[in-house]
């Protein structure tokens, strides 16, 4: 009998470790199972990784000192005209498209996840508070979003633009810009996580565990930021993974109206403008090449958001 129990094979051990515990889980699961955000989590993430190289170049076309105006329009490597580094060809002002667009995704990507953060951040903030202490506090809070919600996100982002930059003089430096742009994109998308984040907390501040801490006497901003917020994150990370894609969108067309990032310092939307001038001159690689990485970049990612939005959904697992 002993040796019977002795030859039982012992239960096997749970996934301890965050890395096991995901691995385990039904969203990865679900992810496996879809071959289409397979797809675009490797395009998403091969455009990060050429963002993050982009130093690699052959070119820095922020650098003037290695533009050369005698290769500008440059066709392809593979047209009969190319010539070698310029594997894209080049623009107007002899910058190796490629190049070009390795740094613009680079801009694009850092005001695109930066003016997230902002609008999550604030976002987030306002909901907690509107849902938590609720009356008067939660009523203009809510109006306040009612107003801006009558207005495009794109107009919020010109009107926030054009005071800023007529505020601080018109000539603004690139990180000054871009600044202004992560500010203006960032106030015209936090009120979809401050009414999401303000309906969640208004269902969990009346259940035990709140009621819990109220008694123990936890202060409110501890109650809602320790124990509130982590339980209303899941529809935020889908909102913040679908206005990633939006927030690299208006930057992109705040700069193809030439409100956005100047020609010295090109994000992806100032290529694709750039481009648009020399599009019926026959110089088509100058903006077909940006603008098919930007249609690119913003489909993968909005495929991600609508995976994540089913995979973090009960009803549909």
């Amino acid at each position: 009998m002993a040796e019977a129990i002795q030859a039982a094979p012992a239960p096997q051990s749970q996934p301890t470790t965050w890395a096991g515990r995901f691995l385990d889980s039904d969203i990865w699961a679900s992810f496996k199972r879809s071959k289409l955000t397979m797809v675009a989590a490797f395009v998403t993430v091969l455009f990060m990784a050429a963002a993050i190289v982009a130093g690699l170049a052959p070119q820095d076309p922020f650098d003037p000192a290695q533009l050369d105006l005698l290769n500008s329009r440059l066709p392809p490597l593979w047209d009969a005209e190319g010539q070698a580094p310029f594997l894209l060809g080049t623009d107007e002002q002899g910058r190796d498209v490629f190049s070009a667009i390795l740094y613009g995704l680079r801009i694009s990507l850092a005001v695109g996840f930066l003016g997230v953060a902002f609008s999550a951040t604030l976002g987030i903030a306002l909901g907690l508070i509107a849902g938590y202490v609720g009356g008067t506090t939660d009523a203009v809070i809510m109006r306040i979003a009612d107003v801006q919600l009558t207005f495009p996100a794109i107009l919020i982002a010109l009107l926030v633009d054009g005071v800023v930059k007529s505020v601080l003089g018109g000539q603004l430096d690139g990180v000054t810009t871009l600044s202004v742009l992560v500010f203006s994109i960032g106030l015209s998308f936090w009120v979809q996580y401050a009414r999401t984040v303000r309906g969640s907390v208004m269902v969990e501040k009346n259940k035990d565990y709140i009621a819990a801490a109220k008694l123990i006497g936890l202060p409110a901003p501890v109650i809602m930021f320790r124990h509130v917020l982590p339980n209303v994150l899941g529809p935020v990370l889908v909102i913040a993974t679908i206005n990633l894609a939006l927030a690299i969108i208006t930057e992109a067309t705040l700069s193809f109206l030439g409100t956005g990032m100047p020609e010295t310092m090109p994000s992806l939307g100032t290529l694709i403008r750039i481009g648009n001038n020399y599009l019926f001159s026959g110089e088509w690689w100058i903006i077909a090449f940006p603008g098919v990485t930007l249609a690119l970049l913003v489909l993968a990612i909005n495929l991600l958001g609508d995976w994540l939005r089913d995979a973090l959904n009960p009803k549909l697992r």
